[in-house]
């Protein structure tokens, strides 16, 4: 079925002159009269039988249906605008993924490591973007994501990558001499928001006795933990896998037991059927798990 959509010039000549309030404006910015300006906002508004501007003599003022239509062009010429930036930037012949990617991760555990990708593909082109809930892929415009089991995922392709082991960590000038477990129950405690259980039931998993376990501060992403961490205020409860650099350099101590049951398990999450770019994406696939191994 034809799609009813007006022309890009009208839609262009229409948001210019709606941001500007002016189709003098308008026209200066597109390097069009003032006269051509009219006449596309004159065809648009006659396309969807609509007044898009209240005019009065030689004054415009959006109408309440046009203001309305005007941040939807606008977000609709923007998208297009990147998208095709995007296009005009990749070499004719590579290939790219648009990966979904809880956001610690991607800055502690994935891009480190995506310089070996890049040597190993360097026809493929990586683009990550954070979502830290997972989603329903189909349609979302993403070709795979990086994230936690979860039913959500029903229907795709799971590969497990590891398990995300908790460990609490602090600032080395805190170890005081106290014996660990009473340090523990002493410091200020950091939680991470989307998981309030965690020091509890890391209290009830190591035998540990917590006083108010829920006492302390709350921080959406583990990045924001470990910041707080490293600044000395206070002992945070973080996946092993992102403090590694921290704790070998000294940065950061951890001479509490491990988690072994306050965790989850990382996956790749791919389209259950066919994909466009399924030779990028088993080169993607294949190269992750590779990395998890390692």
């Amino acid at each position: 079925m034809r799609r009813k959509i007006p022309s890009t010039s009208a839609l262009m000549a229409f948001e210019a002159a709606a941001r500007h309030g002016s189709f003098a404006r308008a026209a200066g910015e597109l390097a069009l009269t003032e006269g051509a300006i009219s006449r596309q906002i004159a065809r648009l508004e006659d396309f969807l039988a609509c007044k898009l501007f209240d005019r009065a003599g030689n004054r415009v003022s959006l109408s309440s249906n046009g203001a309305r239509y005007a941040l939807q062009v606008r977000e609709i010429l923007e998208r297009l605008d990147r998208d095709s930036q995007y296009l005009r930037g990749l070499p004719s012949s590579s290939a790219s993924l648009e990966i979904a990617v809880i956001p610690t991760f991607a800055s502690r555990w994935l891009i480190p490591r995506l310089g070996r990708f890049q040597d190993k593909y360097p026809g493929i082109t990586l683009h990550l973007a954070e979502r830290t809930e997972p989603f329903v892929l189909p349609g979302s415009g993403f070709d795979a994501a990086v994230h936690f089991e979860h039913p959500a995922w029903a229907g795709m392709s799971i590969f497990r990558l590891f398990q995300e082991v908790l460990v609490p960590v602090c600032h080395p000038a805190l170890l005081t001499g106290k014996d660990i477990n009473v340090l523990l129950n002493t410091l200020p405690r950091i939680h991470r928001r989307q998981n309030p259980d965690a020091w509890e039931n890391y209290a009830h998993e190591t035998g540990i006795v917590l006083e108010n376990p829920s006492a302390g501060v709350r921080y959406d992403l583990h990045t924001m933990s470990i910041a707080s961490a490293l600044a000395g205020l206070g002992v945070a409860l973080v996946p092993r896998i992102y403090i590694e650099a921290e704790i070998h350099e000294g940065k950061l101590v951890a001479p509490w037991p491990e988690a072994k049951t306050v965790t989850k398990n990382f996956c790749l999450v791919l389209p259950g059927t066919a994909a466009q770019n399924e030779g990028a994406l088993t080169a993607f696939r294949e190269w992750l798990l590779e990395e998890a191994r390692n």
